[in-house]
């Protein structure tokens, strides 16, 4: 595996993504870090620079779109090694749903429809998009097998991505000592929506054990 150009730390601490890719079914997204690289890997690879070209479009730093799964778009230069690994399609070919400047992505909506295989980029100024980010298993495949290193998994990002999504809810654990009261058993069954069954199996195997 190659060096990842990806630093560890680059949407914790409070950093504040600079935009978002939204999912159309209205739940899911996924954020962009950083204001990007202009000597990242696509910068000097021909292929892509020629591609640019067919289109008009001028290359410009684009940052790293994912935080649980982080592809760096200004070294991603669509060789495709991550879409035939990945064992949930978590990528698309964003040119093959939307052929718009890859900086055109910034706040725009998804609906997930693009191409999914290797082989069926639009040319080499596509990009791989993490739009099923969400579904990422962290099977690491795509990490190891990018010739770029232009991507990085990491499960712990989650906190950073609801973070910045504003649905972050830190978890106090309860103290070896502390009796729970009544009051908290009950709001606890009612956050996890618990059904009478599981109520009642929860105080048979309590009350088994106390005896």
């Amino acid at each position: 595996m190659v060096d990842l150009v990806i630093p560890e730390d680059f949407c914790t601490n409070d950093v504040k993504p600079v935009g978002k890719t939204s999912h159309s079914d209205g739940e899911n997204k996924h954020f962009i870090w950083g204001k990007g690289d202009p000597n990242g890997k696509a910068f000097s690879n021909e292929d892509v620079k020629a591609a640019y070209a067919e289109h008009g479009e001028k290359m410009v730093p684009l940052g790293i779109h994912g935080t649980t799964v982080a592809v760096d778009w200004d070294s991603c230069i669509a060789a495709g090694e991550c879409f035939g690994v990945c064992p949930v399609q978590t990528f698309q070919w964003y040119r093959t749903e939307k052929d718009i400047p890859a900086a055109d992505c910034m706040n725009a909506t998804f609906e997930g429809t693009g191409l999914t295989e290797a082989t069926e980029r639009l040319d080499a100024s596509d990009k791989s998009q993490p739009i099923r980010e969400h579904d990422c298993t962290i099977c690491m495949a795509c990490q190891e097998i990018c010739p770029q290193g232009a991507i990085r998994i990491e499960a712990a990002n989650q906190e950073w991505h609801e973070k910045a999504d504003g649905t972050y809810v830190k978890c106090h654990p309860v103290a070896a000592d502390h009796t729970l009261t009544i009051k908290e058993i009950f709001s606890f069954f009612l956050f996890f929506n618990f059904t009478s069954t599981n109520f009642n199996h929860f105080f048979a195997s309590l009350f088994a054990e106390v005896a």
